[in-house]
């Protein structure tokens, strides 16, 4: 069993020493609640806190060393008392785009697939006269994820290759990142809204 290196309130603090823009923290405290939805879903509700401290801190380097993400992460990391092997799935999200560490483990193979994703959700959400996933259908995902232009920043390739190394349909990742989104939208709302007051 994995167990967590350092304690939430500890990750947060490192995330926090690198990361001040709301976009940056929303889209870190938005991983972090997937990734634990993801681990109590998956079966392996005993590393809930792992799997969540690991998408907390996914993206730790990027705001302020965005040509060096992935890279500059484990020096950031080490500092703050996370260990090697967290430090291992963290950046093998990048595998890839900026670095060459392959996801092996389950909880690094939905982190890979679930970052990009969580950001195209975000962006089809805030078009939503709700500006909410609650009322978001993977009919009107679909539409677009296959609009090229629409969040052009979000890999599809990435959500391919992610869902592909899972054993999953597109379609099964989408539905399942979205309940993960809608179970913790609001809590995720409210701790934005408390760091940034």
């Amino acid at each position: 069993m994995r167990t967590c290196p350092i304690t939430r309130d500890q990750a947060l603090a490192l995330l926090r020493t690198y990361n001040t823009e709301s976009f940056h923290l929303l889209h870190a405290l938005t991983v972090e609640s997937v990734m634990r939805w993801f681990a109590e879903h998956q079966g392996y509700a005993e590393e809930a806190d792992y799997w969540a401290m690991t998408g907390l801190l996914h993206d730790i380097d990027f705001e302020r060393y965005p040509g060096e993400h992935c890279r500059k992460a484990p020096e950031l990391l080490r500092a703050g008392g996370v260990n090697e092997d967290m430090i291992r799935s963290i950046c093998s999200h990048g595998y890839g785009l900026c670095c060459d560490i392959e996801p092996q483990h389950e909880m690094e193979k939905i982190l890979f697939a679930a970052d990009e994703l969580t950001g195209l959700i975000g962006a089809a959400a805030l078009m939503r006269p709700s500006r909410s996933v609650m009322d978001m259908e993977v009919s009107s995902l679909k539409k677009k994820f296959k609009d090229k232009k629409f969040a052009a920043g979000c890999s599809r390739d990435v959500i391919r290759t992610g869902a592909e190394k899972l054993g999953w349909t597109l379609e099964e990742l989408f539905a399942r990142t979205l309940d993960a989104m809608r179970f913790s939208e609001e809590r995720v709302r409210k701790e934005i809204e408390a760091l940034q007051g």
